[in-house]
């Protein structure tokens, strides 16, 4: 079988993790070309022995007959690239959020769903083993009718001020996992959302026009209800934890540590702090997401976490945004015309 040809634009944090997994672990799939306007292009194509390498994202798509495009550049350019990715008929694996605006989005999925190529956005907590399990024990009922989830997420230490203000607010970089999670985990539509928020870990995020810490209630359309707790910084690292309340019992995912020893002495019970930050402890689930997206290509069946599923936890992120400033709860219908779902493509 002939290999998969990609093409990967945008060689930051995330874009050095996807570009990894795909040279080490997927033989299936040749990197033909990167694509990003760093200085250092040339120097980490190098390093993964891709051949080609551009500044430009349309150069790199007319010069290559590609199979597949892995967008991981700067937010404001996703929406642009996405578009022009499905007009020259090429599947898309995207970082969210695909644009800031909820217009934009729809407008992108139009044109995504008229060139008739596939879109997965990068929700890898999806593809957390951990996450995962507690997904298919809901599934199969083992906790029973599932009343409460609580999500915790907090952060070891903020981003810089200068991301802040280009990242859309928490609500929509930060917390925006936490919202496709509940959604993933319930498989249930989000009706209304209440939120707060407070700038408690640092003056500078308010200045920007920003919050760093949130409660959120979801209530989803059978009344049962989800809370999700976000952070800017916890002083002892990346706090990741799940838990589902049902009629039968409850499962939960705890947080994984650099060890799992723990020391009793005189002085007391000590042992290691969780992984730092999102690059360690969700370092297998974006290898198992790329495998996912690459099995899809492949096989031709569904994309899991595709654009709608992006569109709706975008939805409930503004919900969130309008009801921390208007103190008050807000249905999911007042910010958007809810798109006709296609099973193919959510939850």
């Amino acid at each position: 079988m002939d290999k998969l040809k990609i093409g990967l634009a945008g060689l930051g944090r995330i874009g050095k993790i996807h570009l990894e997994n795909l040279s080490r672990y997927f033989p299936e799939a040749e990197m033909m070309a990167v694509m990003d306007v760093s200085e250092e292009t040339a120097a980490i194509a190098a390093k993964y022995q891709v051949q080609h390498f551009y500044d430009n994202f349309g150069e790199m798509l007319t010069k290559h007959r590609l199979d597949a495009v892995v967008i991981c550049s700067p937010t404001d350019t996703h929406a642009d690239y996405v578009e022009m990715a499905a007009t020259t008929g090429l599947d898309i694996f995207c970082e969210k959020p695909l644009d800031l605006s909820l217009e934009r989005v729809k407008a992108v999925l139009k044109t995504v769903d008229e060139h008739q190529v596939k879109l997965m956005l990068g929700f890898n907590r999806r593809f957390d083993p951990e996450f995962k399990k507690i997904h298919d024990l809901v599934q199969q009922e083992a906790v029973g009718d599932p009343q409460i989830i609580k999500i915790t997420s907090r952060d070891p230490g903020p981003p810089p001020v200068s991301y802040i203000k280009v990242s859309g607010g928490l609500f929509l970089d930060m917390s925006i996992h936490d919202f496709d999670m509940a959604r993933y985990i319930s498989g249930k539509k989000v009706v209304e959302v209440f939120a707060a928020g407070a700038v408690k870990v640092d003056e500078a995020i308010g200045a920007a026009g920003d919050i760093d810490t949130a409660l959120i209630t979801l209530i989803f359309e059978d009344q049962s209800m989800a809370v999700i707790d976000n952070s800017r910084k916890a002083a002892y690292g990346y706090d990741q934890r799940l838990e589902v309340f049902g009629s039968k019992g409850m499962v939960q995912a705890e947080n994984k540590f650099q060890s799992n020893h723990k020391l009793l002495t005189a002085n007391g019970l000590t042992g290691d702090l969780p992984l730092y930050f999102f690059l360690e402890r969700y370092e297998e689930s974006y290898r198992l997401e790329m495998k996912a997206f690459l099995d899809a290509l492949a096989s031709g069946e569904t994309i899991p976490g595709g654009g709608l599923d992006g569109l709706l936890a975008m939805e409930i992120g503004l919900a969130a945004r309008k009801s921390m400033e208007e103190n008050r709860a807000v249905k999911i219908s007042e910010i958007g015309i809810q798109p006709k779902m296609k099973d193919h493509e959510c939850i």
